[in-house]
C-alpha cells in the first residue's frame, strides 16, 4: 500500500458515499474467501483504542509519529479511511460509541438512553452472536463510560481496574499481559474472539518515560486547522474536555499534548506488538482476523477545540479503522463507515450469522472487492446541539441552538477552513444540503429541531481565568 500523506488522508477522507443498511441473516462471501485462505474459522483479536484521531497511524500519512505494528497491520489489510461513530447523546462519546457497537444498533435505537425515541425491538449483543456462532469470548477494557450489558456478555469479562490497569502510565502493558496470558492458558478447542478495550490513550495522557521521551513538543506539527479559540459557541464549550487546556490554546501547549498522546500511542501499539508476537509463536497469526479502531477521535487543536464533542472532520466523530487477516487484501478503502459496522463485518467474515436486529452494514463486500461503498451520505449528530450530513464533496453542519450553520467543499477544503454557508453563490447548495439533513434525520428517526424559537447569541467568549479540570493531572516522569 501506498501510505498517504496527511493532506492527502484528509482529502481521501473528504470524497466518499454512503447509505443505510439492510441486512440479511447471513452473508457467506466473506466467509468463503477466509475460508479458503485458512481452512477453518479465524480468531478474531479486535482492539478499540480510547479517544485516538484517525490520522495518528504513520502508516497513513503521519511522518510525526512511531507506530511500526499498526503500520504493518495497515501493509497487510485494509484501512477504512472515513469511518465514524454515528453519534453522541452525551459528552462522554465513548458511552454511546460502545453501546452502538455492541449492539449493532443506532445511536436514536439503541435501549439504554437515545435522543428521542425508546429502543425499537431487542438487541442481540455482539458476544451473544459471536458465542452462537462457535467463538470463545474474551473482553478487557475500562468499565466507566462504556456499555457494561455488552462487556458482561463475554465468557471472561475482565476490567482494567480488576488488573492495575486503571493507571494510564501501565495500562498498555498490563492489559496486553492479561491478553497473552489468555492466549497461553486456552484450550484452543474453539477460535477465539477478543475484545481488547485498554482507556488509552485518552488523558490523562501518560506513558513509560522511554515513550515520553520520543517526543520533542517543538518538533510536533500543529493541525491545519488550528485555532486559540472556536469563533463560536458549537453548544459544548466548556465540557471537561474543553478544559484540558486553558483558552486561548497556545501553540505550546496544544503541541505538548499532541506529543504526549503520541507517545501514549507509541507505547500502546508497541503492547500491541507483543501480542502479535505471541499469535506467531503459537501459530495462530495467519489465521488471525485483526481490527483495529477507536471508539471516537479527538481535536487536540483542530478549531480551538480539545475534545470530541463536535462534528468537524478530524474532531469528534472521525475514528481509524484497519482491518487484516485472512482472505482480507491489501489496500486502502474510501468507502464510507460506521464504527458499529463492524459487528456485522466480523460476523459475515468469520460465517457466523447476523442477528436481524442489527442495523449496522456489513464493509464485507467492499473487503472481498463486490462493492465500491456501503452508503451514499453520511449522517453525523451531537446531542440536540450538532447536526451534520456530507455526501462525495460537500458537507453542512448545523447548530439550531444559536442559529449558526457551515458549509464545507472538502474537495477544495479538507481541514474545513473555508465557510461557505454565508456567500449568496453557495445558497443554492447550502438549501440542498439543508434539506439532505432534515432528510437523514427522518431516515434514522432523529427528531431534533434543525431551527428552534429563541436561539442563543453564537458569539462566545471563555470563562475568566479558564477552567482545569480535577483529571488533568499529569504524571509524567521526566
Amino acid at each position: 500500500m501506498t501510505s498517504l500523506n496527511r493532506r492527502d488522508f484528509l482529502r481521501r477522507a473528504a470524497l466518499g458515499a454512503l447509505a443505510f443498511p439492510r441486512l440479511g441473516k447471513t452473508a457467506p462471501a466473506g466467509f468463503q474467501a477466509l475460508e479458503k485462505a485458512s481452512g477453518k474459522k479465524p480468531n478474531v483479536l479486535f482492539i478499540l483504542a480510547d479517544d485516538m484521531r484517525p490520522d495518528c497511524i504513520g502508516a497513513l500519512g503521519n511522518p510525526h509519529i512511531q507506530t511500526p505494528h499498526l503500520d504493518e497491520l495497515v501493509g497487510r489489510g485494509m484501512a477504512f479511511t472515513r469511518t465514524y461513530v454515528q453519534g453522541a447523546n452525551s459528552g462522554a462519546v465513548c458511552t454511546p460509541s460502545r453501546t452502538m457497537l455492541l449492539t449493532g444498533r443506532s445511536v436514536f435505537h439503541f435501549s439504554n438512553g437515545g435522543f428521542a425515541k425508546p429502543d425499537k425491538g431487542s438487541a442481540v449483543l455482539w458476544a451473544d452472536a459471536m458465542k452462537a456462532g462457535g467463538y470463545e469470548t474474551f473482553h478487557l477494557g475500562k468499565k466507566g463510560n462504556s456499555f457494561l450489558p455488552g462487556m458482561q456478555a463475554f465468557e471472561t469479562c475482565l476490567f482494567t481496574g480488576e488488573i492495575g490497569a486503571d493507571d494510564h502510565e501501565v495500562s498498555s502493558q498490563k492489559s496486553a499481559d492479561r491478553v497473552l496470558a489468555f492466549l497461553r492458558g486456552r484450550k484452543q478447542d474453539k477460535p477465539f474472539f477478543i475484545y481488547l478495550a485498554p482507556p488509552v490513550p485518552h488523558d490523562p495522557r501518560v506513558a513509560p518515560k522511554e515513550f515520553m521521551d520520543r517526543y520533542d513538543p517543538a518538533k510536533i506539527p500543529l493541525p491545519p486547522s488550528y485555532l486559540p479559540v472556536h469563533p463560536f459557541d458549537n453548544g459544548e464549550m466548556t465540557v471537561r474536555d474543553e478544559c484540558l487546556a486553558p483558552w486561548p490554546r497556545t501553540e505550546a501547549v496544544i503541541r505538548r499534548h499532541l506529543a504526549d498522546d503520541y507517545a501514549c500511542i507509541t507505547c500502546f501499539d508497541h503492547h500491541i506488538g507483543r501480542i502479535v508476537e505471541q499469535l506467531k509463536a503459537s501459530g495462530q497469526f495467519a489465521n488471525t482476523l485483526i481490527i483495529f479502531a477507536a471508539d471516537n477521535g479527538l481535536s487536540l487543536g483542530d478549531h480551538g477545540l480539545m475534545g470530541k464533542q463536535n462534528l468537524y472532520e478530524f474532531g469528534g466523530l472521525h475514528v481509524p479503522l484497519v482491518i487484516a487477516g485472512p482472505g482480507v487484501p491489501h489496500g486502502t478503502s474510501s468507502a464510507f463507515a460506521y464504527l458499529f459496522d463492524i459487528y456485522p463485518t466480523v460476523c459475515e467474515l468469520t460465517g457466523t450469522p447476523v442477528p436481524p436486529e442489527v442495523e449496522s452494514k456489513s464493509l464485507a463486500g467492499v473487503i472481498t472487492g463486490k462493492a465500491q461503498k456501503v452508503r451514499d451520505y453520511a449522517f453525523t449528530a451531537y446531542r440536540q446541539c450538532q447536526r451534520a450530513v456530507r455526501d462525495e464533496r460537500w458537507k453542512v453542519i448545523r447548530y439550531p441552538l444559536v442559529n449558526k450553520t457551515q458549509l464545507f467543499d472538502l474537495e477544495k477544503d479538507p481541514h474545513e477552513l473555508n465557510n461557505l454557508a454565508e456567500q449568496p453563490e453557495y445558497a443554492a447548495k447550502l438549501k440542498e444540503m439543508l434539506a439532505l439533513l432534515a432528510a437523514q434525520q427522518h431516515f434514522y428517526g432523529d427528531e431534533a429541531p434543525l431551527t428552534v424559537p429563541n436561539p442563543q447569541p453564537a458569539q462566545w467568549t471563555p470563562p475568566p481565568g479558564g477552567v482545569k479540570s480535577p483529571r488533568q493531572k499529569r504524571k509524567n516522569k521526566k
